[in-house]
Protein backbone atom coordinates (compact mmCIF):
# COMPACT_ATOMS: atom_id res chain seq x y z
CA UNK A 1 0.00 0.00 0.00
CA UNK A 2 1.17 3.51 -0.71
CA UNK A 3 1.86 5.95 2.10
CA UNK A 4 -1.06 8.23 1.16
CA UNK A 5 -3.49 5.30 1.05
CA UNK A 6 -2.38 4.15 4.48
CA UNK A 7 -2.75 7.67 5.87
CA UNK A 8 -6.29 7.99 4.48
CA UNK A 9 -7.21 4.54 5.81
CA UNK A 10 -6.05 5.47 9.31
CA UNK A 11 -7.97 8.76 9.15
CA UNK A 12 -11.15 6.94 8.08
CA UNK A 13 -10.75 4.42 10.92
CA UNK A 14 -10.41 7.22 13.49
CA UNK A 15 -13.46 8.95 12.03
CA UNK A 16 -15.57 5.76 12.09
CA UNK A 17 -14.47 4.96 15.65
CA UNK A 18 -15.57 8.43 16.74
CA UNK A 19 -18.91 8.28 14.86
CA UNK A 20 -19.78 4.87 16.35
CA UNK A 21 -20.08 6.56 19.74
CA UNK A 22 -21.50 10.01 18.85
CA UNK A 23 -24.98 10.59 17.47
CA UNK A 24 -27.12 13.71 17.34
CA UNK A 25 -30.86 14.16 17.87
CA UNK A 26 -33.25 17.02 17.21
CA UNK A 27 -32.88 18.28 20.80
CA UNK A 28 -29.12 17.76 20.99
CA UNK A 29 -27.61 17.74 17.47
CA UNK A 30 -24.09 16.72 16.57
CA UNK A 31 -21.65 19.60 16.00
CA UNK A 32 -19.44 18.29 13.21
CA UNK A 33 -16.18 20.03 12.26
CA UNK A 34 -14.34 19.73 8.95
CA UNK A 35 -10.93 21.32 8.63
CA UNK A 36 -9.32 21.92 5.25
CA UNK A 37 -5.97 23.58 4.66
CA UNK A 38 -7.58 26.95 3.97
CA UNK A 39 -11.03 26.95 5.59
CA UNK A 40 -12.97 25.35 8.42
CA UNK A 41 -16.60 24.24 8.26
CA UNK A 42 -18.98 23.43 11.11
CA UNK A 43 -22.53 22.17 11.10
CA UNK A 44 -25.18 20.97 13.52
CA UNK A 45 -26.66 17.69 12.30
CA UNK A 46 -29.77 15.77 13.38
CA UNK A 47 -28.78 12.13 12.76
CA UNK A 48 -32.28 10.76 13.35
CA UNK A 49 -33.58 12.63 10.28
CA UNK A 50 -30.23 12.93 8.49
CA UNK A 51 -30.56 16.69 8.09
CA UNK A 52 -28.24 19.62 8.69
CA UNK A 53 -29.96 22.11 10.99
CA UNK A 54 -27.37 24.93 11.06
CA UNK A 55 -24.11 25.40 9.21
CA UNK A 56 -21.31 27.97 9.07
CA UNK A 57 -17.88 28.32 7.49
CA UNK A 58 -14.99 30.72 7.65
CA UNK A 59 -15.81 32.14 4.21
CA UNK A 60 -18.75 33.94 5.86
CA UNK A 61 -16.54 35.84 8.32
CA UNK A 62 -14.86 38.31 5.92
CA UNK A 63 -11.99 39.03 8.35
CA UNK A 64 -8.26 38.64 7.91
CA UNK A 65 -6.91 36.92 11.02
CA UNK A 66 -4.98 33.74 11.60
CA UNK A 67 -6.79 30.42 11.19
CA UNK A 68 -7.18 29.69 14.90
CA UNK A 69 -8.79 33.07 15.59
CA UNK A 70 -11.10 32.56 12.62
CA UNK A 71 -12.06 29.15 14.01
CA UNK A 72 -13.01 30.73 17.35
CA UNK A 73 -15.12 33.32 15.56
CA UNK A 74 -16.72 30.52 13.53
CA UNK A 75 -17.77 28.76 16.74
CA UNK A 76 -19.36 31.98 17.99
CA UNK A 77 -21.19 32.47 14.67
CA UNK A 78 -22.48 28.90 14.72
CA UNK A 79 -23.70 29.28 18.33
CA UNK A 80 -25.57 32.48 17.43
CA UNK A 81 -27.24 30.77 14.47
CA UNK A 82 -28.11 27.79 16.69
CA UNK A 83 -29.74 30.00 19.31
CA UNK A 84 -31.85 31.70 16.63
CA UNK A 85 -33.13 28.29 15.55
CA UNK A 86 -33.80 27.22 19.18
CA UNK A 87 -30.84 24.90 19.76
CA UNK A 88 -29.19 25.16 23.17
CA UNK A 89 -27.22 21.90 23.48
CA UNK A 90 -24.98 19.95 21.11
CA UNK A 91 -22.68 16.94 21.04
CA UNK A 92 -19.21 17.78 19.73
CA UNK A 93 -17.82 15.58 16.93
CA UNK A 94 -14.18 16.29 16.16
CA UNK A 95 -14.09 13.75 13.34
CA UNK A 96 -10.64 12.32 12.71
CA UNK A 97 -8.86 15.42 14.06
CA UNK A 98 -7.14 15.83 17.39
CA UNK A 99 -8.86 18.14 19.89
CA UNK A 100 -6.43 21.06 19.79
CA UNK A 101 -5.74 24.12 17.69
CA UNK A 102 -8.51 25.09 15.28
CA UNK A 103 -10.87 22.28 16.29
CA UNK A 104 -10.62 23.24 19.95
CA UNK A 105 -11.10 26.91 19.06
CA UNK A 106 -14.43 26.11 17.36
CA UNK A 107 -15.65 24.31 20.50
CA UNK A 108 -14.51 27.11 22.82
CA UNK A 109 -16.07 29.78 20.59
CA UNK A 110 -19.39 27.95 20.60
CA UNK A 111 -19.27 27.54 24.38
CA UNK A 112 -18.49 31.24 24.87
CA UNK A 113 -21.72 32.21 23.09
CA UNK A 114 -23.86 29.91 25.23
CA UNK A 115 -24.02 26.63 23.34
CA UNK A 116 -23.78 23.77 25.85
CA UNK A 117 -21.40 21.07 24.63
Amino acid sequence: MKNIDLKNLRRKRRQNRNRAIISGTGDKPRLSVFRSNKYIFAQLIDDTCGKTLVSAHTKELKVKKNKTEQAGMLGELLAEKAQKSGIKKAVFNKGSYMFHGRVKAVAEGAKSKGLII
